[in-house]
């Protein structure tokens, strides 16, 4: 098989870079859910308790990302998709409503579903708000 031409061998080598920072994200995500439901959950009073609080952090790190920061494209890649991807899950929030509601904790189950998405959109506005902030003062400090 002939090597591929000097633009292919770049493409493989960006495609791999982005894939190691994704997966360099990616691992202490999914450690500092799994540690968190693990050691928060019977702290906080169950899993769902434990599973609103990372997707809370992770929306709120997604939030700040997704403002004007500088370098952004390596940030993303490894805290937005790796990191917070492996953090914050929607199946699990999902299968932590059908758990209550099959445990009859219907109310439970639709408080977590609102508190989730309410403070959710508010952690996502406050992650933002806080990348326009920096933006804004480095600006002013000339960094």
């Amino acid at each position: 098989m002939p090597d591929g031409t000097a633009q292919e061998r770049r493409l493989l080598r960006f495609e791999l870079r982005e894939l190691l920072l994704v997966a360099a994200g990616a691992v202490p995500g999914a450690l500092l859910r799994w540690q968190a439901e693990l050691r928060l959950g019977p702290v906080l009073g169950g899993s769902s308790r434990a599973d609103l609080l990372v997707n809370l952090l992770g929306c709120l790190l997604l939030g700040l990302l997704a403002g004007p920061i500088p370098w952004r494209t390596p940030l993303v890649l490894c805290l937005g998709i790796g990191f917070c991807g492996a953090l914050t899950t929607f199946c699990t929030w999902m299968l932590n409503l059908v758990r209550l509601a099959e445990r009859q904790q219907l109310a439970e189950g639709l408080g977590l579903l609102a508190l989730s998405l309410g403070l959710g959109l508010l952690a996502v506005a406050a992650g933002s708000a806080a990348s326009h902030w920096l933006l804004a003062r480095r600006r002013r400090h000339g960094a």
